[in-house]
């Protein structure tokens, strides 16, 4: 089994660069493209359209960032559909956002040849003008840079966003200047059907905003996203929202919606011709091809991670992701969804393509807010996010209601061909995915939850990171020993996971990027796990995994896996800032929900085992694996407990308090009298008694401590002596924690 890994990014952004990275998701073709279009069904109100419309994006863009501070996912909105409402929505969902975004990049090419023409003159071919040639060339160029591999750097993306609001905010600050009211008026004109047609604008305009989702993409790199992320998605819809009926307010007050709805779909640069010459026109012409090629190439990338997270899922077939051996892009994906958009580029135009975009990702939106809702009312186990929806659960109601009501308020063909499209989701199911896809949802197991799993309990379960095939056997041997003391349930199970690692600079729109020798040694890796498994009487699965931070991953194992017990090997150790054993393992030491054991092994035999028996509250966890590593040799682990002399105190009544405290040790440990061994001793400089009495032993059980500095939390001074014994083996251990929040929140609280 193997399945894509959790990635956490440096946690760099803060507030304003979230902010300008929202506004930039949002910063693209549609306000260049469609202020022709939508004065033609709206007139001056259109500009309160762009308003409604992004009210009703805010409202699914509030969930999304509790859903993405909760469970950042590959697949974004699809993932979240699929894995609450079941495979049925999951078609739906992924179909709407796969072919929703072909039909926008379609768009926004056919809108990057209107720009091109006004240059540029393009003799027609066969069927096709000018404009659709340019388009059809520059999808064929986007396509083609996808598939090579090539893709913009943040700078250049930030570059881009700076010069589109440049340019947005001197056309709006000159053609102010330039507004007469009269032209605004009638605001809501009989003609075209008065108020009436603010819906079926917004509608249409609707897909101006689609890029707020992909904020979400960006949470785990924002200082704070349980503040920053709400504050990004609220403060840069806002601004855009303002911006987009500022600008649709001075297109039509300069010359009338007349000769708005005259220049068509290049109406936002004639108009800057009007008012600032040959300088505004090709100002504005740039703004133009600069915004719908950036969001088409944006489209183009996202799309890939639909088909990874669809394809992982099983709903369509995962054959559409194999990564090109060269340029380790998906090409197969980047392929067929570039054909799709060339085919579209030739049969629709702006106003249907645009439609079609947003309808289908009106569904998606529709269903994500019911998907928040399910998470909540199922109480899913692990849903903690650090950002809720306020007015839980009006406003993801009303995100659903109001996402659904939009479509109705369109044409009735683009209703029906919105209903068609459902009905091809639910057969695309019928015929495929039911057959293939993985589990039900969550609404599914509440309506039919399985049987079995209610009535049998899960077998003991360690996950077990491997990645040197010269000490993996004896970890896996280590786990074996460890989760076959659990009798109580079936033959335990062990899960060997290897991960690669995929640098930050790779593209973040892929998740897997593959490096065919390192995969095979991978395979090879766990090939080799699964042969030192054999005779050890446990069950053994293997994950191959391909994420970016190899701690991130192997919580998301840990969690999804629902396992008892991680047990990771670890080398030296790095006593720098916070840093302890090293980022990976210090991440799953403070936040894995399970018991936690760091091997550091020296030696190729257990011997007899030694477990401090303090007071500490991981000292019964270190008693056990004491105990479970002992029968590897057949032998009784030693549980050592070190007295402090007092004056007032007996000699005896120093030895009993000992005894007692490692009686209550092995009592929580689960060990009976017959199972373990008690040494006490009495020394007033403990620290150095515990190190002479541990040398007398192969291995080594000690828990972590909780006091000081984070080092000291993670080891505390003995621990931290033990762990840089030499010639021993040490098994550090953390106790189950009932939430990866509450000893985070502890170091919080220590450390302020």
């Amino acid at each position: 089994m193997s399945s894509p890994g959790e990635t956490e990014l440096a946690k760099e952004l803060g507030v304003f660069s979230a902010l300008a990275i929202g506004t930039g998701t949002m910063i693209g073709a549609g306000i260049f493209v469609l202020p022709a279009t939508a004065v033609g069904v709206a007139g001056p109100a259109a500009s309160l359209a762009f308003v409604v419309a992004g009210v009703i994006a805010l409202l699914t863009a509030l969930s999304i960032s509790e859903l993405g501070t909760a469970m950042p996912k590959a697949g974004g909105g699809y993932y979240y559909i699929n894995d609450a409402l079941g495979p049925l929505f999951g078609s739906i969902a992924g179909w709407g956002n796969w072919l929703g975004l072909a039909f926008a990049t379609a768009f926004y090419m056919l809108g990057f040849g209107d720009y091109a023409s006004i240059y540029l003159t393009i003799p027609e071919f066969l069927f096709l003008d000018g404009s659709q040639i340019a388009a059809l060339l520059a999808g064929m160029l986007f396509i083609g840079i996808n598939y090579y591999g090539a893709k913009e750097t943040g700078r250049a993306q930030i570059l881009i966003v700076v010069i589109l609001l440049f340019v947005l905010l001197i056309f709006t600050a000159v053609g102010l200047s330039n507004v007469e009211l009269d032209n605004l008026r009638p605001f809501f004109p009989e003609d075209k059907g008065g108020a009436t047609t603010v819906l079926p604008a917004a509608g249409l305009i609707f897909v101006t905003y689609l890029g707020f989702a992909e904020i979400n993409t960006v949470a785990e790199e924002m200082k704070n996203p349980g503040r920053n992320l709400p504050i990004a998605v609220i403060g840069s819809l806002v601004f855009v929202i303002f911006l987009y009926a500022l600008v649709m307010s001075v297109v039509v007050g300069i010359d009338g919606p007349a000769t708005v709805e005259g220049f068509e779909e290049q109406a936002v640069a004639r108009l800057g011709e009007i008012i600032l010459g040959g300088t505004g026109l090709a100002l504005l012409t740039f703004g133009g091809l600069l915004a719908t090629a950036s969001s088409a190439n944006a489209s183009i990338l996202a799309s890939s991670r639909i088909n990874f997270a669809m394809g992982r899922d099983k709903i369509i077939t995962d054959w559409i992701n194999q990564i090109h051996p060269r340029f380790f892009t998906p090409y197969r994906s980047i392929v067929i969804t570039g054909a799709i958009i060339l085919v579209f580029i030739v049969w629709g135009s702006v106003e249907n393509l645009a439609k079609a975009g947003s309808i289908l990702h009106l569904i998606v939106y529709g269903l994500l807010n019911i998907a928040l809702i399910v998470y909540r009312e199922t109480e899913y186990p692990g849903y903690d996010p650090d950002f809720k929806v306020p007015l839980y659960p009006f406003v993801p109601a009303f995100g659903a209601i109001l996402s659904f009501a939009l479509i109705f308020a369109m044409a009735p063909i683009e209703i029906i061909l919105s209903a068609i499209f459902v009905v091809f989701g639910g057969i695309w199911y019928l015929l495929y995915a039911k057959k293939h896809a993985d589990g039900v949802g969550l609404v599914g197991e509440a309506i039919a939850p399985n049987g079995d799993d209610a009535e049998t309990e899960q077998a003991y379960r360690v996950v077990v990171p491997i990645s040197n095939p010269d000490t993996q056997q004896r970890l896996l041997r280590l786990a074996a020993a460890s989760a076959q003391t659990h009798t109580e349930v079936d033959i335990p199970e062990l899960v060997a996971v290897n991960v690669i690692e995929v640098p930050q600079q790779t593209s973040l729109e892929q998740k897997l990027h593959f490096e065919e020798e390192r995969i095979q040694r991978q395979q090879d890796l766990l090939e080799s796990a699964r042969e030192a498994a054999e005779g050890l009487n446990v069950s053994l699965r293997t994950r191959a995994i391909i994420g970016r931070n190899s701690g991130r991953v192997l919580l998301s194992v840990i969690e999804e896996e629902n396992a008892d017990m991680v047990i990771m090997g670890w080398k030296a150790i790095k006593l720098r800032r916070e840093v302890v054993f090293g980022t990976t393992v210090d991440l799953v030491l403070r936040d894995a929900p399970c018991d936690v054991a760091l091997v550091h092994l020296e030696k190729d035999h257990i011997g007899n085992p030694v477990a401090l028996a303090g007071g500490g509250p991981h000292a019964p966890t270190a008693a056990r694996m004491a105990g479970d590593f002992a029968t590897i040799e057949n032998v009784l682990p030693v549980l050592l407990n070190v007295q402090s002399p007092n004056p007032e105190d007996e000699a005896d009544n120093v030895i009993e308090r000992g005894l007692h405290q490692i009686g209550v040790v092995a009592d929580k440990a689960g060990l009976g009298e017959s199972q373990y061994e008690a040494e006490v001793r009495v020394s007033s400089d403990i620290e150095r008694t515990i190190l002479e009495e541990v040398a007398k032993y192969e291995t080594v059980c000690v828990g972590v401590s909780e006091r000081g500095t984070l080092s000291q939390m993670m080891l505390g001074t003995i621990a931290k002596r033990i762990a840089q014994l030499g010639d021993r083996n040490v098994v550090l251990v953390r106790s189950r924690i009932d939430s990866p929040k509450s000893i985070r929140q502890a170091i919080i609280e220590r450390l302020t």
